[in-house]
C-alpha cells in the first residue's frame, strides 16, 4: 500500500515511527510478557509507563511543580461541564470568549451551572477573526475566563496569551497543544484532548494549579472532580490504559524532534507555506484576518464551489485525504497537525497547483 497524507481535523495523523512502535510492542511490552492492552493499572508494569507519561509532558511543557496534570476520559467536550462544577469556588458567574463552534459550545454548557458573560464574540464575522482584547468586558467578581486557543472549524489561532485581569484563565488547547510554546504558569487550567497532536481519541489531559482544586460542587460525581483524581493520579476509575501508552509514545517522539520549540518552527514554515499558495492563488482563498489564522487548520474555499467534488476526488487520487472542510461551513481544510510531515504540505500544495491550472 502506497503512502497516504492524512489531512483529518481528529482523530489525525500519527507519526509513523510511532505506529511502528506500538506495533512492535503489541504483543509484549518491553519484555513484560504482557500486552499493554491487557495490563492491570494497578499491576507492576503499567505505572511506569503512567509515571514517564506525566513526566516527558511536564518537561516538555515546563509545567511548574504547583500544578497538578490529571488523564481523564469524556474527551474535550466534557469539560465544558466539569469546569464549571469544579471552579466556580462559590461564585455565580464565569466569563467566556466566543471565537468559533467549539468556543460556543462551552458557553452553552456553561450556562447549565452558572451565569456566563460573554466577554467577547466574533460571531458577528461569521467567526473570522479574534476580538481585539481593548474591547472584552471581564466582571472582577467571575469565577474564570475561558477561550479556546485554536478553533479547527474555522481556523482561527490565538498568537498570544490574553490579559485575564486576575480571573484564573482556563483554556481548551484541544488542537494547538504542543505545537507551539506556551506559559504554562500564565493559566489556571488548561485542557486539550489528544486526538490532534498527542495521540488517539480517548484521553483528555487537564492541567490545573493546585490553589483552585477542592472547589468542585456539592453534586460533582467523584470522577469528574479534579481533586479526587488528582489524588488518584487519575486512576479513581480505570484509565484508558493502551491510549496513554500511545500519548506517551507520541510525547517520546516529540522530544526526540527537539521538543516543542523545534516543531513550533516546523509549524511556522508548514503553515506559511500552505497560507502562500492560497494567497498567491485566484482559485482558492482564506477567509481568516491574516493575524489569526491558525497554524494547525488551514480551511480554504474554492472559487467556484461546483468544482468542489472534483477537487476532493482528484485529491485522493493523488493520496491526499481527508480535505473537505467542516459540514457548518463548507469548503476545504487542511489540518496541519505536528505529525504531518512537511513532504504532506509540499505535496498538498503541488497538487493545489495543479488543479488551478487546469481548471
Amino acid at each position: 500500500m502506497s503512502d497516504i497524507y492524512n489531512f483529518s481535523a481528529g482523530p489525525s495523523v500519527f507519526p509513523k515511527s510511532v505506529l511502528l512502535k506500538a506495533q512492535q510492542e503489541l504483543l509484549d511490552w518491553q519484555g513484560s510478557g504482557q500486552s499493554v492492552l491487557e495490563m492491570s493499572h494497578r499491576g507492576n508494569f503499567f505505572p511506569i509507563i503512567a509515571e514517564q507519561l506525566e513526566t516527558d509532558l511536564r518537561s516538555l511543557m515546563g509545567i511548574p511543580e504547583n500544578y497538578k496534570v490529571l488523564f481523564l476520559q469524556g474527551g474535550a467536550s466534557a469539560q465544558f461541564s466539569f469546569i464549571p462544577q469544579n471552579l466556580l469556588r462559590g461564585k455565580a458567574k464565569a466569563c467566556y470568549v466566543k471565537t468559533g463552534a467549539w468556543s460556543e459550545k462551552a458557553v452553552l454548557d456553561a450556562q447549565n451551572y452558572c451565569d456566563v458573560l460573554v466577554s467577547a464574540s466574533s460571531e458577528n464575522t461569521a467567526y473570522t477573526s479574534i476580538p481585539e482584547e481593548s474591547t472584552w468586558i471581564l466582571d472582577a467578581q467571575a469565577a474564570y475566563l475561558h477561550y479556546t486557543t485554536n478553533e479547527t472549524i474555522h481556523g482561527v489561532e490565538f498568537s498570544k496569551i490574553p490579559d485575564a485581569n486576575g480571573l484564573p484563565l482556563v483554556a481548551d488547547m484541544s488542537s494547538n497543544i504542543l505545537s507551539r510554546v506556551v506559559d504554562v504558569s500564565q493559566y489556571g487550567l488548561i485542557y486539550a484532548g489528544t486526538q490532534k497532536n498527542m495521540g488517539p481519541a480517548g484521553v483528555t489531559v487537564v492541567i490545573v494549579r493546585e490553589d483552585l482544586l477542592g472547589y468542585a460542587s456539592k453534586t460533582t460525581p467523584p470522577v469528574f472532580d479534579y481533586q479526587e483524581q488528582a489524588k488518584s493520579h487519575s486512576m479513581l476509575n480505570t484509565p484508558a490504559t493502551y491510549n496513554w501508552y500511545l500519548v506517551g509514545l507520541v510525547l517520546k517522539w516529540l522530544k526526540e524532534a527537539g521538543g516543542v520549540d523545534a516543531i513550533e518552527q516546523i509549524n511556522k514554515a508548514k503553515s506559511t507555506q500552505l497560507y502562500q499558495a492560497i494567497d498567491q492563488s485566484t482559485l482558492y482563498s482564506n477567509p481568516v484576518a491574516i493575524s489569526d489564522r491558525s497554524r494547525m487548520n488551514v480551511p480554504f474555499i474554492l472559487a467556484d464551489s461546483a468544482l468542489d467534488q472534483e477537487f476532493l476526488k482528484a485529491a485522493e487520487s493523488n493520496g491526499l485525504f481527508e480535505l473537505r472542510g467542516h459540514r457548518s461551513v463548507g469548503g476545504m481544510r487542511a489540518s496541519i497537525y505536528n505529525a504531518m510531515p512537511e513532504s504532506g504540505v509540499k505535496a498538498l500544495i503541488d497538487f493545489m497547483l495543479e488543479f488551478e491550472r487546469t481548471h
